[in-house]
């Protein structure tokens, strides 16, 4: 499966489980670490492994394996690396203190345009 694609899979995964606050950054030539980061906020505990088994759940079903997960114990804040994505499930209250997408700040952010995509698909 492409990089587009899965993140669009992580996304709509992510987007009905509920998660919160949805954005993905584009990494590449950036860092080593991943080329896209996949960010999203659950209320609690419970609603941040939902969304994290909803994830998973959906990738496995189009193929594609979880090369690691980390922190679904505490679950304030899992991790599930997809290779060329990796995706930051966070409590609110996590996602605000890190703040990774002020960290990552000048890397694209794929929201705008997935949002800007939903209105025009409204409109028609």
């Amino acid at each position: 499966m492409e990089t587009d694609q899965k993140i669009e899979e992580i996304m709509d995964a992510a987007d009905e489980a509920k998660a919160m606050r949805i954005n993905a950054l584009d990494l590449r030539g950036k860092t080593i670490i991943a080329d896209h980061f996949v960010i999203c906020s659950g209320t609690s505990d419970t609603h941040v492994r939902a969304i994290a088994e909803r994830i998973q759940d959906r990738m496995t079903k189009q193929g594609e394996k979880t090369l690691r997960v980390e922190g679904v114990p505490t679950a304030l804040w899992i991790l599930l690396d997809y290779g060329d994505i990796v995706v930051h499930i966070m409590r609110e209250e996590q996602r605000n203190f890190y703040d990774l997408e002020s960290l990552w700040e000048y890397a694209p952010s794929l929201q705008n345009a997935r949002d800007e995509a939903k209105r025009e698909a409204a409109k028609s």
